[in-house]
Formats: C-alpha cells, structure tokens, sequence
C-alpha cells in the first residue's frame, strides 16, 4: 500500500525513493507487526481468556505437570501473530507481486483452518477438533491452489524454458534442476502440508515453535531476497526468480508478529498459538520454500520440524507393528520431558539445534 501511495511521488519528493528497497520495506513491517502485537496483545488476551473460560483443553495422557501447569490458558494465540503479519505485509508490500500473495493465500487459508479446529476443542472442551482427514483434504486443496497461482503468474528467468516452473533445485550444487512435470504439483504441495503438520507437531511447550519459525523465517527472508536479485543470484549461482525478494516483507512481518507473540508466550505462556497458529505458519515456510525454489533447503532449515514429525512416525509405526515404544512419550520434546528435563532447558536446546541448522542451510548459498 505504501509502495503504491509513496513510491511514484518520489520524483516530487525525493525521500519516498526509499521505497523502492525491499530492505527498508522489510524493516517497516517487521516493526509494524511487531508495534501491533505489543500493543494489542494484552487486551486480546484478556478478551480470549472472558471467551473461552476453561481455556485449551490439555492432553490427559501428556506429561503430568502438563495437566496443572497448563489448564486454563487460552489459545487461538495465533491471531495475535497473523493479523498483525498480514497488515504489516500488506501496508509494505509490492501489492503486484504474486508470490505474495500466494503465501498470504496458503497463511490464511491454513490460518482458518486452525481456528476453526481451535473453536472446535475450546467449545467441546476436548483434544478433538476438526477430524484429521478434513484437515489434510483442505490443506492439500489450499496448496494445489497456492502453487497453481505461483506458476501460472509467476514470472520467468531470462533464457530459460517454460519446464523451469516445474522444476526441483538441489542444494550444493550449481544449476542442477530435475524437472518433475505435473508430478511437481503434488511433491510442492507435500512440501507445504507436510511443514504446516510438523510446526503444528512441534508446538507443544512454551516458545518452543515460535522461535525456531523466526529463525526459518528470517534464513528464507535472506534466501528471498538473494534470489529475487539477478546479480545476487548469479554471484551465488543460485536460480534467479524474478519477483521471489518481495518475499522478504513477509518474512520480516512474520518476524515482527512473532516477537510480539513471544513476549507473551515466553515461560509461563499466558497464550498459547494454538493450530491457528502452528498450521499457518508451517504452511507459510513451505509456501515460501516453493516459491523461492529452495525445497529441500527447508528440511534442512526446517530440520527441527522435521525432527518432531519424524519421531512421531517412528513412535507410531513401532507401536503399530511391534507393539512397543521408541520414545517414552512422541513429540520429541516431551519424550525429553518424561525422561526429567524442565520445560525451559528443552526449550532453549531446541533453539540452539534451530539456529545451527538455518546456517547449515544458509551455507548452501555459497558452497556450490
């Protein structure tokens, strides 16, 4: 909206060229969102905790401490990072750009989908929201949608064939694309559902989700930026996607949101994201790993997400073949739990293992 106002008077008023800066644009929203956040989060909060009374139904078969520690605190805590984000992206984005919008498409779409699972535990006071398949049939509906839209509009690189689109990068090495055919359809939109689930998996203890989706927030604002930039790109040897820099508002209004909500959630969280949360913001790294063509990066980035669902298939399918338990109890982190860990120690390990794995994956922009 900005960039639309302000940007063509910078010819009369030569301080609005600044505009034209996706790094200046990026800065603007990360504050705004942020700004909002803090300043709205604690009435929001109050209003949640008067509408939901008991709160977030907690697991009976969790960690024990789980059951008096955590009773009663509201969730949909997730609004208060996703408005924010969204008015932020909205106010500082390039209002033409279609990855934009294609991520926002799969952060609200995936955003209302958890509050309604979220609505749904809170009145029925039960771990059972919206039925499991539901969900993956309207995630996989919104993420076939979402990369429809990137590559029907999406703009391409000079000198390259329209198989580009569809088409997988591998990281540490220089130029290699396999294209995938129709078949990138379905593998994209994995990439999209599957990260969604896994933050919504790691999202089980106080700031343990939030941080480390900053962390990937922010490796993927840097990526954007650098592939949405043709002497960036080819310095790097990285492929070029016109229009992929304008993804940094995003992230940066991610980051924004997320401080804000952290400031609330930190030990002992007075709210909790809920899926409203965690599914959106899983589905907005995929969405933006898609449309920067940085795929298999995210599970590198994103390897404490994938850790977490990991070791749940590994809990179910031991359970289901063999009859016994890998962990004492899956997700992870509360396998840690159970084995005497505080909360706070897991928290701050994981954070440590987020950050060593999002320079991992930033080094596969130079080692080529």
């Amino acid at each position: 909206m900005f960039y639309e106002w302000l940007y063509p008077l910078k010819d009369d008023i030569s301080l609005f060229n600044v505009f034209r800066y996706i790094t200046f644009r990026s800065g603007g929203a990360m504050l705004t969102a942020m700004i909002l956040a803090f300043v709205f989060g604690g009435p929001f909060i109050q209003w949640l905790k008067k509408k939901q009374g008991k709160g977030q139904p907690i697991r009976h078969d969790g960690p024990e401490n789980h059951i008096v520690e955590k009773a009663g605190t509201p969730t949909m805590g997730g609004l208060l990072i996703l408005l924010p984000a969204l008015l932020a992206t909205l106010l500082w984005m390039d209002w033409q750009n279609v990855y934009v919008w294609a991520v926002l498409f799969v952060t609200l779409g995936y955003g209302l989908l958890g509050f309604m699972d979220d609505y749904a535990k809170v009145t029925k006071q039960s771990t059972a929201g919206v039925s499991g398949k539901t969900k993956l049939a309207f995630q996989f509906l919104i993420a076939f949608l979402a990369v429809g839209m990137m590559l029907t509009l999406g703009d391409l690189p000079p000198d390259v064939g329209p198989e580009y689109k569809t088409s997988l990068a591998f990281p540490f090495v220089k130029d290699a694309l396999l294209n995938l055919g129709l078949f990138y359809f379905v593998f994209t939109a994995v990439v999209i559902v599957g990260a969604s689930n896994a933050v919504n998996l790691t999202d089980g203890l106080d700031g343990l989700a939030i941080v480390p989706v900053m962390i990937a927030a922010a490796s993927f604002g840097v990526i954007a930026y650098l592939v949405g930039n043709f002497i960036f790109a080819n310095y790097l040897g990285v492929h070029f996607t016109p229009g992929a820099g304008e993804i940094a508002v995003f992230c940066a209004a991610l980051i924004g949101g997320g401080l804000g909500f952290l400031w609330f959630n930190a030990p002992p969280a007075m709210v909790f994201m809920g899926d409203t949360g965690s599914l959106s913001l899983g589905g907005a790294l995929g969405a933006i790993a898609v449309a920067v063509k940085h795929e298999i990066v995210l599970a590198i980035i994103g390897g404490l997400f994938v850790l977490e669902a990991v070791s749940v298939m590994v809990q179910v399918a031991s359970f289901k073949l063999t009859g016994k338990r890998v962990f004492r109890m899956a997700p992870i982190h509360h396998h840690f739990e159970k084995k005497g860990w505080k909360e706070p120690t897991i928290v701050i390990r994981f954070w440590i293992i987020a950050v060593i794995l999002a320079m991992i994956g930033l080094s596969t922009l130079k080692l080529r």
